[in-house]
């Protein structure tokens, strides 16, 4: 059956097992690394290196192939086929089917069952027309695998590194990318690994405060420490061009630090030093490193920036020590390690009372204690923490980090933004501001345009540092980012990337369901379509209130009410305050079912929202609250307040026209005109967007 390429016994083996195991959706590289008793990278690798593609990718083209014998072999209907096959989303299925053949599952029974038609008229003859069908079948897998091959060398122009393609024309983006590797611990002694990775802290931090270099985040490169992987292996994996490979030991009072840069495009050092110092020159060592490296890539180091790459965090040595110790422990991301991080930077500031980095981790260390706590126990102590930081270094990414966490435990979002992109400047490769940015513009401050700039940067600093499962789920926080802007194309790309490195992601297949809804406006679809992941977890109430309000939109108020009773009770239940935006919805369907005062408290519930709400979508909101009163000439000044907003969600242009109330405006005569503007506005934004993250390298 299988066409892919470097066929031996072990893709045959491999090959079966996918096979037993068809119909079972949750049938991954772990389970197939399980079946053949290896060890999952070991799978990875041999299988890359055998099919030159990826695990998840092979196990796809089995299920793709087998798809294709069923359309060929049975009268299965196309969903049915991709069920079998293990495709719970018969859209991913179709989807999948058409990259890989080059026509979709029906335009491929479709010339199937023309040419068995055209032979059948020609022909009585039942043997000749069976072998005349299986003639057609191999015929119709040559033009496939053809139509596959071209596209295969589509994929490559469109696709690879330029550099792959034209030595000539370097990719700008991946010129000046580096990744620092974990140092090696040149001691015989265990103890000293914290001051090793200390070393390999520091180098890093100094180049990522280098806005011309693209730094790879600490997290991405922690999975290579003991890895087999060659140099260029590795590049790719994080596409960068630079290594940097270093190791230390310290002995009494003296630091060996050995260090050398390697252009990975042909494995061969471009810069390589041995230092020999004692522990209190340890600074100015590691600031000349970090100059040497720009250097020799030819990186542009501005005054500024080489002002922060010189500055030394600390004149005690001990001090510095303890800090070290600290930051061990708090990249263990326990609440042990936690605790422990702060005791020992407690202790440093007890060496430096104005030791700035110290206060600073303090700050984060019981910011991520409290981070999980319905009821904050320790903002006041970040807080004191945090200014002590800013006190003694103002200019530090990390003081600013510290006071941004401070303003966030006490969820005043917009007071932790300034803090945070003001830390950009100072360490514009910071790919945990990055994150937290992303995340605030998301939900908090809500911003499409920069949600989705942090969400792409992101990505090309940290996404390495994840395993598939959390890979899977930056690709989520992506796809979303890129359909709240009018992304849809990229939208989809994305929310494949996350379920293929992750078919169980909770979230994933509920947002390709408006993903699919963005793109083909099939309100009727969606609804099933939802309902069917709410029958996986009848507890979810995100997706309990959003089949509510698609039955709303279609004025099934009947429906709409089944879904909504069940969130209001489950919400009393819990004493849960969700989805405040909503409560006009649910208002207005338990009215529609006569639970008047229930009704009434929604209203007076949205009225309180709409006017505490500091959103950009306030105007919006107003406007429906208004519509409700049947003050139109209000409802629609708001709207034109609203046209006047940027960077709001897709969702927004997908829905409100959709809104029963909206319906009742559209006899107004500004009702055609405001509306138009604001679609407009969208676009505008849209594709100022667009350009801004093709000149950034970002798209």
């Amino acid at each position: 059956m299988s066409n892919i390429p470097h066929q031996g016994k072990f893709i045959e083996l491999a090959e079966a097992l996918i096979l037993e195991n068809i119909s079972n959706e949750q049938f991954g590289v772990s389970e197939l690394a399980d079946l053949m008793n290896m060890s999952r990278s070991n799978l990875l690798r041999k299988i890359k290196k055998q099919t030159q593609g990826s695990a998840s990718q092979f196990i796809r083209e089995v299920r793709l192939q087998k798809g294709m014998t069923l359309l060929e072999e049975t009268e299965l209907t196309v969903s049915e086929i991709s069920y079998q096959v293990g495709f719970s989303n018969n859209s991913y299925f179709i989807k999948c089917f058409r990259d890989y053949y080059g026509y979709s599952p029906g335009e491929s029974r479709k010339k199937i069952d023309e040419q068995v038609e055209l032979i059948q008229e020609d022909s009585q003859n039942t043997d000749t027309i069976e072998v005349a069908k299986k003639g057609f079948f191999q015929q119709y897998r040559i033009q496939i695998r053809l139509a596959a091959a071209l596209i295969a060398v589509i994929v490559v122009f469109l696709f690879f590194p330029k550099e792959t393609l034209n030595a000539d024309k370097k990719d700008t983006n991946l010129k000046k990318s580096i990744a620092v590797l974990p140092f090696k611990n040149m001691s015989s002694d265990s103890n000293n690994l914290y001051f090793v990775n200390g070393l390999m802290e520091s180098t890093l931090n100094n180049l990522q405060k280098i806005e011309d270099l693209r730094v790879i985040s600490r997290t991405s490169v922690e999975k290579y420490r003991d890895t087999d992987k060659t140099i260029s292996e590795i590049a790719k994996e994080l596409n960068v061009n630079y290594l940097i490979e270093g190791s230390g030991q310290r002995a009494d009072n003296k630091v060996l630090l050995n260090i050398q840069l390697i252009d990975a495009s042909n494995d061969t050092p471009i810069w390589a030093e041995q230092y020999n110092h004692k522990t209190k020159d340890i600074f100015s060592v590691q600031n000349e490193v970090a100059k040497k490296i720009a250097e020799s890539i030819k990186a542009t180091v501005t005054p500024a920036e080489l002002q922060q790459i010189d500055k030394k965090p600390t004149e005690n040595v001990l001090a510095y020590d303890y800090y070290l110790k600290g930051l061990e422990r708090l990249q263990e991301e326990t609440k042990e390690g936690l605790e422990a991080a702060i005791i020992l930077f407690e202790k440093a500031i007890e060496q430096d009372p104005e030791f700035a980095l110290a206060y600073a981790q303090i700050a984060t260390s019981y910011y991520y204690l409290d981070v999980n706590q319905a009821q904050k126990q320790f903002t006041d102590i970040i807080n004191k923490n945090a200014d002590k930081a800013l006190l003694y270094d103002s200019k530090s990414a990390n003081s600013l980090i510290a006071k941004a966490l401070y303003y966030i435990n006490s969820n005043e979002f917009r007071l932790a933004i300034p803090h945070l992109e003001k830390a950009l400047e100072y360490n514009p490769n910071a790919s945990s501001v990055i994150q937290i940015l992303a995340d605030l513009y998301s939900r908090a401050v809500p911003d499409t345009g920069k949600y989705l700039q942090y969400a792409l940067k992101g990505l090309q600093l940290d996404i390495e540092a994840n395993d598939s499962i959390n890979k899977s789920y930056m690709y989520l926080a992506l796809s979303n980012a890129f359909v709240q802007n009018g992304f849809t194309d990229e939208a989809q790309k994305y929310i494949e990337l996350s379920l293929d490195n992750n078919p169980a992601n909770y979230y994933a297949p509920f947002l390709n369901v408006f993903i699919q809804y963005a793109q083909h406006q099939n309100m009727e679809k969606a609804t099933g379509a939802l309902v069917n992941e709410w029958k996986k977890d009848t507890t979810r109430l995100d997706i309990m209130q959003e089949v509510g309000k698609f039955y709303y939109f279609q004025k099934k108020y009947d429906s709409a009410f089944y879904y909504y009773d069940k969130f209001e009770k489950i919400k009393a239940s819990n004493g849960l305050d969700m989805y405040p935006q909503e409560n006009l919805k649910i208002g207005l369907v338990f009215d529609k079912m006569g639970l008047k005062d229930k009704a009434k408290d929604y209203y007076r519930a949205y009225a309180a929202y709409c006017e505490n709400d500091k959103s950009i979508y306030q105007p919006a909101s107003l406007a429906m609250k208004y519509l409700h009163e049947g003050k139109s000439n209000l409802a629609i000044e708001q709207l034109k307040v609203f046209s006047t907003k940027n960077n709001y969600q897709y969702w927004f242009l997908l829905f409100i026209e959709e809104d029963p109330l909206m319906k009742t405006l559209k006899s107004h005569p500004e009702y055609d005109e405001v509306i138009q503007k604001i679609k407009d506005r969208f676009w505008e934004n849209h594709n100022e967007l667009k350009k801004s993250l093709k000149d950034k390298n970002l798209l």
